[in-house]
């Protein structure tokens, strides 16, 4: 079977009607950049994670229902930068990096892998990965040479989804500023406002003036809505 181009891929994904037809790119996708996986998370406004891609199930179902995500690198790296991320690039020297990446390349992801994060209209997020068995020095290679395509490939498979109603819109008119983002993203992982203010580096009293401010852009009734509603809209990542 002749390989697919990149320009063919783009039109295919341009083309799409149905979200069914998702998981077929990913395996044109795989095969063009001869990669062992490619897979595309999103949020919707009620804060679920969806996905589709070639990553194996079991794995994801593992990684999504022991909540992998608040300890993984990759999560964490995508949710304070907007630029590709090298999994080589980051820290997996904690105990519960280590175990993740053990069992990601057991599940056969990985352990080579490139992220790239996406914010979309009223907060939505995603990341597109492609991820490899190779050597670090030949998956740096391979992705240099392809970025510009996959950084385009990224855009239109969110400009897919969003199209297709994947990631509904909220009546949500005032997002929240990064600051409310961050101090909201901090409260909904557990820290007491002490250490989230600790955190940003700034004073309790600037921290409560960022809270009350998002709770009244999000009509909420107390901070615990407030996260609560941060989170179903998309606003915050977890």
């Amino acid at each position: 079977m002749p390989e697919v181009g990149i320009k063919a891929i783009f039109e295919v994904i341009q083309g799409i009607k149905s979200q069914d037809d998702l998981y077929g790119v990913m395996k044109m996708i795989c095969d063009h950049f001869d990669v062992a996986h490619a897979i595309y998370f999103w949020t919707n406004s009620d804060g679920a994670v969806h996905h589709v891609g070639t990553y194996p199930e079991a794995w994801l179902t593992r990684y999504l229902e022991l909540g992998y995500g608040r300890q993984d690198p990759v999560v964490h790296a995508c949710y304070h930068s907007f630029r590709p991320i090298d999994w080589q690039d980051l820290d997996w020297s904690t105990k519960a990096a280590q175990a993740i990446m053990t069992e990601a390349v057991e599940a056969g992801v990985g352990p080579q892998g490139l992220t790239i994060p996406v914010r979309g209209p009223k907060a939505q997020y995603a990341v597109f990965t492609i991820s490899d068995d190779t050597c670090p020095k030949a998956w740096r290679t391979k992705c240099a040479e392809h970025m510009a395509d996959l950084l385009v490939l990224t855009h239109l498979l969110n400009d897919c989804v969003l199209e297709l109603g994947a990631v509904e819109r909220h009546s949500l008119t005032r997002p929240l500023s990064p600051r409310e983002v961050d101090a909201m993203t901090y409260l909904a992982r557990g820290y007491s406002r002490a250490k989230v203010a600790a955190t940003l580096e700034i004073s309790e009293h600037t921290l409560r003036a960022y809270i009350e401010s998002a709770r009244e852009k999000l009509g909420a009734t107390n901070t615990v809505n407030a996260v609560a509603k941060a989170i179903s809209h998309g606003f915050i990542i977890i």
